[in-house]
């Protein structure tokens, strides 16, 4: 049955699906902290190009879910408490995970960064590291080497085996973890330069693949992810999105190191079609093949409208 939600608010259908639907409006009937606030130069400064998020998504769709996070958060730790208790073991607390996935130039990037600004200012003041997963793509002369260079972003395009440890580095509350740096200029890793994060309370995991299963018989990183988010659209809004996000990062071609130099003679007409062949060679089938399929293993859905702003938001039941 389709769980959708009327116009007030109620969900229908929901007793049949493992699925709470809520609109916008009655989503943010929930937040119960009005003391988190984010300024509009603070919300400037964390969102992407092109992202329309204000003031008013903040205190709608953001501040709720930071919300839902720590009370998942703070249930889980009574849990750690007691499993301890039983087992007569003396362990700290591991690192809570949160998963930001979804599509190339959905917004996930914007949503892991104010989901990390609202945890690190609740009423707890908790350590909240943010790493986005572009960090463990393999560098574009290995993936030359490889002959997978058009192939980037999809799952075998990164260093799984380095992220997979790297996870399970941050579960065993490891001190002092590195991660690789990727540059949007250069559009690669930058070699020799790292990130260093020291045992965060919670780790936002920001990447395409987070939510892919693992391979049968092993572990993979959607295993170590306590609580995550599916940023959702329709593909021909993505489309228009990703197209119009490159044309900016065009502006970049001024810059010596930037890749996007070598498409600095195209008209923007050119340079609109050829970033629309990208989306469809290579985006596109990584999205429908490797990405959409894992939106039900998330633990929330937000769901965009072709404004670029939340419109529906599903909770999967516990």
């Amino acid at each position: 049955m389709n769980n959708d939600v009327t116009a007030t608010g109620t969900v229908e259908g929901a007793l049949d699906s493992p699925w709470v639907a809520l609109q916008r409006a009655r989503w943010a009937e929930l937040a119960r902290d009005y003391r988190v606030r984010l300024d509009r130069a603070t919300i400037e400064q964390l969102r992407s190009i092109h992202d329309p998020t204000d003031e008013t998504d903040v205190r709608e769709v953001y501040l709720p879910l930071a919300q839902l996070v720590e009370l998942r958060r703070s249930n889980q730790g009574r849990l750690f408490a007691a499993q301890n208790s039983f087992l007569g073991l003396q362990d700290e607390r591991t690192p809570f995970i949160v998963g930001v996935a979804g599509s190339v130039a959905v917004g996930k990037s914007t949503v892991a960064k104010l989901i990390r600004e609202l945890l690190a200012r609740g009423p707890r003041r908790p350590n909240v590291a943010l790493v986005s997963t572009d960090g463990f793509l393999r560098s574009n002369a290995e993936l030359q080497g490889m002959g997978i260079l058009d192939r980037k972003g999809f799952p075998e395009s990164y260093d799984r085996r380095a992220l997979l440890r790297f996870v399970s580095d941050v579960k065993s509350a490891l001190p002092d973890l590195s991660v690789p740096v990727y540059s949007q200029i250069t559009y690669d890793i930058v070699p020799g330069q790292y990130t260093t994060m020291h045992c965060p309370d919670i780790l936002v995991l920001e990447g395409l693949n987070v939510l892919q299963p693992a391979p049968v018989g092993s572990m993979g990183v959607s295993d170590f992810i306590d609580f995550s988010v599916y940023v959702d659209a329709a593909e021909d809004d993505i489309v228009h999105w990703f197209v119009e996000r490159a044309l900016t990062f065009r502006t970049t071609a001024e810059d010596p190191r930037s890749y996007f130099k070598l498409f600095k003679g195209l008209s923007d007409e050119e340079f609109r079609t050829m970033a629309r062949q990208v989306w469809d060679t290579i985006n596109g089938p990584n999205l429908r093949q490797n990405i959409a399929p894992t939106r039900p293993r998330a633990t929330v859905i937000l769901q965009k409208g072709s404004d670029h702003h939340i419109e529906t938001v599903r909770i999967r039941r516990v």
